[in-house]
């Protein structure tokens, strides 16, 4: 009898932290780059370009890399499959709005199965100076949705969004 009223404690305690769990993410930093946004938007569009920049290439840069569509449009798609830093996945570009914002899916395979919505963003500041938005949000499902009550999408990837950022202003600034 006992453990049948253990068992129904952990049921309603399980319950009742999937009510509270967070159900979304919205992890974004900015980053203000003194180029044109024509200039900074023009090279933002291409996925391969990540490559230059991006926190997880310098994580694992030995990773396999494969490409299709056409890069800089609507339906190409990166795939990597890496190390344990940087696991497998692949990002298409969904949408398009030309000079201001490129929206991607990411969907994630290893180390966890999950897909988010991921954007870059670009907005005049001043003359010939630019500010980036780099962010993602997705929705947290049922186990994940708890462990989201001990962990903070921001803190796991809001530092690697930071150096990359970084990374993207130095490439972007040089002459």
């Amino acid at each position: 009898m006992i453990i049948l009223y253990i068992l129904a404690g952990l049921v309603v305690l399980i319950a009742l932290l999937a009510v509270i769990a967070p159900k979304s993410y919205d992890v974004f930093r900015k980053i203000e780059i003194s180029r044109p946004r024509a200039e900074v938007f023009e090279y933002l569009k291409y996925l391969k370009k990540q490559d230059e920049w991006s926190p997880w290439a310098k994580k694992d840069p030995n990773m396999e890399k494969k490409f299709t569509g056409t890069d800089g449009e609507v339906g190409a798609v990166s795939y990597w499959n890496g190390n344990k830093d940087v696991g497998e996945g692949e990002q298409e570009i969904t949408k398009i709005e030309e000079g201001k914002r490129v929206e991607g899916e990411l969907r994630f395979l290893k180390p966890f199965k999950s897909t988010s919505d991921c954007y870059m963003e670009v907005e005049d500041v001043s003359e010939g100076n630019t500010r980036v938005t780099w962010g993602f949000t997705g929705k947290n499902k049922f186990p994940m949705s708890i462990m989201m009550l001990f962990m903070s999408m921001d803190k796991m990837v809001g530092k690697d969004f930071e150096e990359g950022l970084a990374s993207l202003k130095t490439i972007l600034e040089k002459d």
